[in-house]
This record gives C-alpha cells, sequence and structure tokens, in this order.
C-alpha cells in the first residue's frame, strides 16, 4: 500500500470535508481557511457524545479487534494499518489509509480468508437508526481510497442502530446493530472521486466561492458558516413567503418565478388557505389576529381543575434502563400548574437526577395530580405518549396515568386557529408565540432556556463526576425552565381568552 503521509496533499482531505463540498463548495472552503464559524448548538453536541459512544459499543461487540491509534502522529498510524493488513489475522478498528491526499479512518476492518485469499469488510458505525442518503458518499470514500491502496473489498456497509431493541438484561447490548450493506450503491459513486478530488483542490487553491444560501444550509447538516455567508448577501424580503406553515417552501418556490418573494406581495387570487390569509393581512397591516370568542368556545369542555403539564425527556443512543429503546424519550421532569376555577395556581414538579431509571419517581409524582379536570399541553401528542409509556412501564400508577393521558388537550390548534402576530414568522411554537403576548416572560433570563440545553443539563448532572453543587445549579435550571413552560401557557391562555 503505497501511502506515505508525504504524498499527501495540502490542504489534507477526508471523508468529512469531501461530504462538506457535497454539500456546498464553499462550506468546505472556510473549514479549511479557518473562517469564524458560529458555537455548535445543544443537539449537535449530543450527537457528537452519541456517536463516540456508539462507535465504542460497536467495536467492544467484535471479539479480538485491535485499535489502531493516531497518536503519535497520522505516519504511524498508516504504518501500522499496512503491517496489520499484511498480517490480516484480527479485525482492525480505525484502519487507516490515504490516496491522493484523502486521509480515512474505517471505523472496523474485518478479514475474510478464502482460497483466493484475503479480502476485507467495511463496516462504518453510525448512531443513526437506518443508513442515510449522505452515508453512501462517505462510504464510497472510504472505498475509493482503500481499494486504491492495493486492499481488496469484500463488501461495504453502515452498521447502524436497531431502534427495535429493547434493553431486557442490564449492559446486555446484544443485537443492537443492523447492517445496511451498501457495495451496489458506492462502487459508481467511487468512481467519480479521482474527478472529484481535481476539483476540490482547484476550489480550495482559490478566492472563496459565491454560493448563495439556501436548503442546503441545513441539509444534511446545519452548517456553521450560515451567518458568515448571509452577511455577504444583499438583504432577503422582509417577510419571506417560506416563512408560511407547512407548504411555505414550495410556494416560495413557485413564486420566485413569478419574481414575488414577499408575503404581503401574493396576489388575491394565491389561492391561500385561511391561516396563510390572516398571516399576509397581519404580515401587510401590523394587526394583531386575535379571536377571544373563538377561544373560549373552544376551551369551554377544558374542566376544573385544569392541570398545565410540560415534560423534559431524554433518550440515549445507547439505551441505559431495561425496558428503553434506542432514542426512546424517557422523561425526567415534569411541571404542573393545577389551576382551579377561581385562577387560584398550584405549582407542582418532580425532577429526578439521580441518574437511575427516572420513570417510577416520576410516575409516582404524577400519579399524585388530581384525577379529574382536563390535562392542557401545548402540542399535546407528546405528553400523551409521555403519560402512556409511563403507564406501562410503572403498572402500580396505570390507572391514574391513563386517565391523565386520556384527560389531555392541546392549547397549541386553538392558538393556531384564533391568533397571529406577524412576529411569530409562521410558527406556533410556544417560544415563537409567547414573546408577542407576554414579553416579561420569554425565556431569555434563563440559564437553561430550551430543550436541547435541559437534555444537556440532565447528562451533565447525572455524571458522577458532576460536583454537588453544579448538580444543584443545573438543577435549579432545570426547575425554572420547565416551571416557564407550564406558566407561560396558562398566561398565553389568559391573554388569549380574554380572562
Amino acid at each position: 500500500m503505497a501511502q506515505a503521509l508525504s504524498h499527501l496533499r495540502r490542504p489534507g482531505l477526508s471523508k468529512s470535508r469531501i461530504s462538506a463540498f457535497e454539500q456546498c463548495p464553499r462550506r468546505l472552503w472556510q473549514q479549511v481557511h479557518a473562517r469564524e464559524r458560529s458555537d455548535v448548538d445543544a443537539s449537535t453536541q449530543m450527537s457528537f457524545a452519541a456517536g463516540h459512544a456508539v462507535g465504542d459499543l460497536a467495536c467492544s461487540q467484535i471479539a479480538d479487534g485491535i485499535m489502531v491509534e493516531a497518536e503519535p502522529d497520522l505516519q504511524a498510524a498508516l504504518t501500522r494499518t499496512a503491517e496489520l493488513v499484511a498480517i490480516a489475522d484480527r479485525p482492525i478498528f480505525e484502519a487507516t489509509f490515504e490516496h491522493e491526499g484523502v486521509l480515512v479512518r474505517v471505523d472496523i476492518l474485518v478479514p475474510e480468508r478464502s482460497a483466493a485469499g484475503v479480502a476485507w469488510h467495511i463496516y462504518e458505525v453510525k448512531s443513526s437508526g437506518s443508513a442515510k442518503s449522505y452515508h453512501i458518499g462517505d462510504l464510497a470514500t472510504q472505498y475509493w481510497v482503500i481499494a486504491n491502496c492495493g486492499v481488496t473489498i469484500a463488501s461495504a456497509s453502515i452498521r447502524h442502530i436497531d431502534t427495535s431493541f429493547v434493553l431486557a438484561t442490564p449492559d446486555d447490548y446484544n443485537g443492537i446493530f443492523s447492517d445496511a450493506p451498501l457495495m451496489d450503491q458506492i462502487s459508481g459513486i467511487a468512481a467519480t472521486r479521482d474527478a472529484m478530488i481535481e476539483d476540490i483542490q482547484e476550489m480550495l487553491a482559490g478566492e472563496e466561492p459565491v454560493c448563495t444560501t439556501g436548503t442546503h444550509c441545513s441539509s444534511p447538516f446545519a452548517c456553521e458558516f450560515s451567518s458568515h455567508c448571509s452577511s455577504l448577501e444583499p438583504a432577503g424580503p422582509e417577510w419571506p413567503i417560506g416563512e408560511l406553515p407547512n407548504t411555505g417552501a414550495r410556494l416560495a418556490e413557485k413564486w420566485s418565478a413569478e419574481s414575488v418573494f414577499e408575503i404581503a406581495d401574493l396576489p388575491e387570487d394565491a389561492g391561500l388557505n385561511p391561516l396563510h390569509t390572516r398571516i399576509k393581512h397581519a404580515v401587510r397591516t401590523g394587526e394583531v389576529y386575535l379571536d377571544s370568542d373563538g377561544v373560549r368556545q373552544a376551551t369551554a369542555g377544558w374542566a376544573f381543575p385544569r392541570i398545565w403539564l410540560d415534560f423534559e425527556t431524554i433518550g440515549f443512543a445507547i439505551p441505559r434502563w431495561v425496558g428503553t429503546s434506542p432514542y426512546g424519550q424517557v422523561p425526567f421532569q415534569f411541571s404542573a400548574h393545577v389551576e382551579q376555577a377561581d385562577g387560584e395556581l398550584i405549582h407542582v414538579e418532580a425532577l429526578d437526577l439521580s441518574g437511575r431509571d427516572p420513570r417510577e419517581p416520576i410516575a409516582s409524582a404524577l400519579a399524585k395530580l388530581p384525577r379529574e379536570g382536563a390535562v392542557i399541553a401545548w402540542n399535546a401528542g407528546f405528553e400523551r405518549r409521555c403519560l402512556r409509556m409511563l403507564a406501562e412501564a410503572v403498572p402500580c400508577h396505570r390507572e391514574a396515568l391513563f386517565s391523565l393521558a386520556e384527560r389531555t388537550v392541546d392549547l397549541l390548534p386553538v392558538a393556531k386557529a384564533h391568533y397571529y402576530h406577524r412576529d411569530q414568522r409562521g410558527s406556533f411554537s410556544i417560544k415563537a408565540v409567547l414573546p408577542t403576548l407576554l414579553p416579561d416572560l420569554a425565556y431569555g433570563d434563563l440559564a437553561i432556556a430550551d430543550g436541547g440545553d435541559a437534555q444537556l443539563a440532565y447528562v451533565e448532572a447525572t455524571d458522577p463526576g458532576c460536583s454537588g453543587e453544579r448538580r444543584a445549579e443545573l438543577a435549579a435550571g432545570l426547575v425554572a425552565y420547565c416551571e416557564r413552560d407550564t406558566l407561560a401557557m396558562v398566561e398565553i391562555y389568559r391573554e388569549l381568552s380574554g380572562r
């Protein structure tokens, strides 16, 4: 295998950099030339952590494998890989190859001996629940590099999480992975890599390419340079058609052909649905749409005591507790504001940061909520699923939890049908609606301000290395955030209904 590191062209490439180029050449140019990038968000941090944990688990399930360390340098990794491939008697983890300036590290490489010689099986491990379209390009890059190093490849697969797996015994993860064979799909893509690498190197040697922003900025990954790119573009429409809910992207594409980009400029015969028509009127006039009578009529059957309920959940790629599945959302916290008919509010909350299975303590606390009255949530399908899951997992509280689930109603469609402020910009999330009604209750003053932050806080607080002081700080932040969610619902309803 001719893979001396001295042959690497500068700047060096990898499968992730090639993937960045396929998403947007400008993104790769900025990565290589170290332009300023935005902070990694909470969901991305969680994804990175899950990926590392899943990779470690996949390696642990293969007997007698040997890890190729990246230290002390990549030249050593290349040399060590060449030695192990020549011996071909053990699976190799992080096998390192280079061809034409492209360096790849293969998650798992397994040898197979036959009368014809040695062939190798590539397994690229992903923490997703299935093989994604963008994985194919990554796998094709690996295949192209390895095959050009003179190594015979028998198969290439994405080894991904099987989301139907249920943890039956603590720490027994046999069966958690599934393989998606992709050899037939990658060979044609691999044949295009020589030309692509030439295009990439030519692009990187020149000035920053000009690429307009668009849907590719967030697919398959959110680009870390979006702010930079947007700052170089002329100001777009103030109220773009793409902000219309549900079908906005399609409408924006359709009307761009007619040089119409603003919601307010859509013609009267545009065929907008009633919601889009209300939004157009609000954008054009600045008037707030509010039908308080409609709100009161829609909620007249919501009996007291009303229980305004919100959950915070955690879902691990590798399930931690018996009876849970990969990415299955497990509630570790809830907030409830119990409202009497006279308006009196009592706050009830529960939070479990022990690191043990939180379902029993959370279910036990929920079971103490009133046995009558409406349970109100924002986008209530999620709360219903949480309640039903807890009812099945903690059968001693089954009756009380199913009762809560059956009484759950949804405030979101009420708001959507009877209220709109143009500053929502097409969104009906509680965080979009709240500032338009009650800006003093918005989330800007909170240390934990969204669900991603809450999940990161849970992971940190349940880490054995977390100090008691830090855990208490995180707990206070979580309580304040979840309480704000339910209080926000109460106050939004009061504003909408005119109570």
